[in-house]
Protein backbone atom coordinates (compact mmCIF):
# COMPACT_ATOMS: atom_id res chain seq x y z
CA UNK A 1 0.00 0.00 0.00
CA UNK A 2 0.87 3.54 -0.88
CA UNK A 3 -0.28 6.39 0.43
CA UNK A 4 0.39 10.06 -1.18
CA UNK A 5 -1.31 13.07 -0.70
CA UNK A 6 -3.76 11.31 1.65
CA UNK A 7 -5.31 8.94 -0.79
CA UNK A 8 -4.51 5.13 -0.45
CA UNK A 9 -3.26 3.40 -3.56
CA UNK A 10 -3.07 -0.53 -3.20
CA UNK A 11 -3.07 -3.46 -5.68
CA UNK A 12 -6.48 -5.23 -5.42
CA UNK A 13 -10.39 -5.22 -6.70
CA UNK A 14 -12.49 -2.07 -5.78
CA UNK A 15 -15.31 -4.02 -5.99
CA UNK A 16 -14.00 -6.06 -2.86
CA UNK A 17 -13.29 -2.91 -0.88
CA UNK A 18 -10.63 -3.91 2.01
CA UNK A 19 -11.02 -2.44 5.72
CA UNK A 20 -12.94 -2.35 8.46
CA UNK A 21 -16.20 -0.24 9.14
CA UNK A 22 -19.18 1.03 6.16
CA UNK A 23 -17.72 1.66 2.42
CA UNK A 24 -18.96 3.50 -0.50
CA UNK A 25 -17.44 2.10 -3.75
CA UNK A 26 -17.71 4.80 -6.15
CA UNK A 27 -17.40 4.51 -10.05
CA UNK A 28 -18.38 5.97 -12.98
CA UNK A 29 -21.31 6.01 -15.64
CA UNK A 30 -22.43 7.32 -18.76
CA UNK A 31 -25.38 10.02 -19.33
CA UNK A 32 -26.75 7.42 -22.04
CA UNK A 33 -27.89 4.48 -19.88
CA UNK A 34 -25.29 2.50 -21.11
CA UNK A 35 -23.83 0.02 -18.83
CA UNK A 36 -21.94 -3.38 -20.41
CA UNK A 37 -18.07 -2.04 -20.33
CA UNK A 38 -14.93 -1.11 -18.06
CA UNK A 39 -15.76 -1.71 -14.53
CA UNK A 40 -19.21 -2.18 -14.00
CA UNK A 41 -18.67 -5.53 -15.52
CA UNK A 42 -16.73 -6.11 -12.37
CA UNK A 43 -19.00 -5.12 -10.29
CA UNK A 44 -22.09 -6.89 -11.88
CA UNK A 45 -20.34 -10.22 -12.18
CA UNK A 46 -20.11 -9.56 -7.88
CA UNK A 47 -23.92 -7.88 -7.08
CA UNK A 48 -26.94 -7.00 -9.79
CA UNK A 49 -28.08 -4.67 -7.73
CA UNK A 50 -26.12 -1.57 -8.85
CA UNK A 51 -26.75 -1.82 -12.85
CA UNK A 52 -30.31 -2.77 -12.14
CA UNK A 53 -30.67 0.28 -10.10
CA UNK A 54 -28.62 2.59 -12.75
CA UNK A 55 -30.70 1.55 -15.67
CA UNK A 56 -33.73 1.90 -13.87
CA UNK A 57 -32.57 6.03 -12.63
CA UNK A 58 -31.70 6.11 -16.26
CA UNK A 59 -35.51 4.60 -18.13
CA UNK A 60 -37.13 7.16 -15.02
CA UNK A 61 -35.08 10.21 -16.02
CA UNK A 62 -38.18 12.54 -16.70
CA UNK A 63 -39.05 12.32 -12.67
CA UNK A 64 -35.38 12.22 -10.97
CA UNK A 65 -32.16 13.85 -10.91
CA UNK A 66 -30.01 11.84 -13.61
CA UNK A 67 -27.53 13.53 -15.25
CA UNK A 68 -24.30 14.43 -15.33
CA UNK A 69 -22.80 15.06 -12.30
CA UNK A 70 -25.62 13.26 -9.94
CA UNK A 71 -24.75 10.71 -8.04
CA UNK A 72 -27.38 7.42 -6.94
CA UNK A 73 -26.65 5.35 -3.71
CA UNK A 74 -27.63 1.75 -3.76
CA UNK A 75 -27.24 -0.38 -0.71
CA UNK A 76 -25.90 -3.77 -0.81
CA UNK A 77 -26.22 -4.72 2.96
CA UNK A 78 -25.84 -2.31 5.92
CA UNK A 79 -22.14 -1.81 5.41
CA UNK A 80 -21.46 -1.73 1.95
CA UNK A 81 -22.99 0.99 -0.71
CA UNK A 82 -22.01 1.46 -4.20
CA UNK A 83 -22.53 4.99 -6.00
CA UNK A 84 -23.04 4.97 -9.53
CA UNK A 85 -21.86 8.95 -10.51
CA UNK A 86 -23.13 9.59 -14.01
CA UNK A 87 -19.68 11.57 -14.72
CA UNK A 88 -19.01 11.16 -18.83
CA UNK A 89 -21.26 12.44 -21.25
CA UNK A 90 -21.50 9.25 -24.09
CA UNK A 91 -19.62 6.64 -24.66
CA UNK A 92 -17.00 7.56 -27.78
CA UNK A 93 -14.27 10.11 -27.86
CA UNK A 94 -15.50 12.39 -30.41
CA UNK A 95 -14.94 16.22 -31.92
CA UNK A 96 -15.89 17.09 -28.91
CA UNK A 97 -13.18 14.99 -26.64
CA UNK A 98 -13.20 12.04 -24.79
CA UNK A 99 -16.66 11.35 -22.62
CA UNK A 100 -15.27 11.87 -19.20
CA UNK A 101 -16.78 15.56 -17.49
CA UNK A 102 -14.40 16.59 -15.25
CA UNK A 103 -17.27 19.15 -13.82
CA UNK A 104 -19.21 16.26 -13.75
CA UNK A 105 -17.05 14.03 -11.32
CA UNK A 106 -16.47 17.14 -9.40
CA UNK A 107 -20.39 17.76 -8.84
CA UNK A 108 -20.72 13.54 -8.25
CA UNK A 109 -17.51 13.65 -5.83
CA UNK A 110 -19.16 16.17 -3.39
CA UNK A 111 -22.35 13.95 -3.52
CA UNK A 112 -20.47 11.29 -2.05
CA UNK A 113 -19.01 13.24 0.08
CA UNK A 114 -22.27 14.17 1.82
CA UNK A 115 -23.33 10.57 1.53
CA UNK A 116 -19.96 9.12 3.21
CA UNK A 117 -20.05 11.49 6.42
CA UNK A 118 -23.92 10.50 7.04
CA UNK A 119 -22.50 7.00 6.65
CA UNK A 120 -19.63 7.39 8.34
CA UNK A 121 -18.00 5.67 5.48
CA UNK A 122 -14.71 5.32 3.49
CA UNK A 123 -14.46 5.85 -0.08
CA UNK A 124 -12.86 2.99 -2.23
CA UNK A 125 -12.69 3.13 -6.34
CA UNK A 126 -10.97 2.36 -9.43
CA UNK A 127 -8.83 5.17 -10.74
CA UNK A 128 -12.18 7.06 -11.83
CA UNK A 129 -12.49 8.39 -15.16
CA UNK A 130 -9.67 6.72 -16.31
CA UNK A 131 -10.44 4.37 -18.08
CA UNK A 132 -13.10 4.55 -21.02
CA UNK A 133 -14.20 7.52 -20.23
CA UNK A 134 -10.44 8.62 -21.25
CA UNK A 135 -9.76 11.17 -18.22
CA UNK A 136 -6.45 11.02 -16.75
CA UNK A 137 -5.37 10.54 -12.95
CA UNK A 138 -3.47 14.17 -12.99
CA UNK A 139 -7.63 16.07 -13.30
CA UNK A 140 -8.90 13.46 -11.28
CA UNK A 141 -6.61 13.05 -8.29
CA UNK A 142 -7.55 16.80 -7.09
CA UNK A 143 -11.00 16.56 -7.30
CA UNK A 144 -10.99 13.40 -4.81
CA UNK A 145 -8.28 15.55 -2.65
CA UNK A 146 -10.60 18.35 -2.76
CA UNK A 147 -14.12 17.01 -1.92
CA UNK A 148 -13.13 13.73 -0.38
CA UNK A 149 -9.69 13.49 1.51
CA UNK A 150 -9.45 17.20 2.47
CA UNK A 151 -12.61 16.49 4.39
CA UNK A 152 -11.55 13.73 5.97
CA UNK A 153 -12.94 10.97 4.54
CA UNK A 154 -10.34 7.94 3.65
CA UNK A 155 -10.43 7.20 0.11
CA UNK A 156 -8.80 3.91 -1.06
CA UNK A 157 -7.53 4.02 -4.74
CA UNK A 158 -7.38 0.06 -6.33
CA UNK A 159 -5.19 -0.82 -9.18
CA UNK A 160 -5.47 -3.91 -10.67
Amino acid sequence: MTEKTGISYIKGDATAPQGEGVKVIVHICNDMGGWGTGFVLALSRRRPEPEAAYRRWHRERARNDFGLGAAQFVPLGDRLWVANVVGQRGIRTGSKGAPVRYEAIDAGLERVAVKARELGASVHMPRIGCGLAGGTWSRVEPLILERLTRCGIPVTVYDR
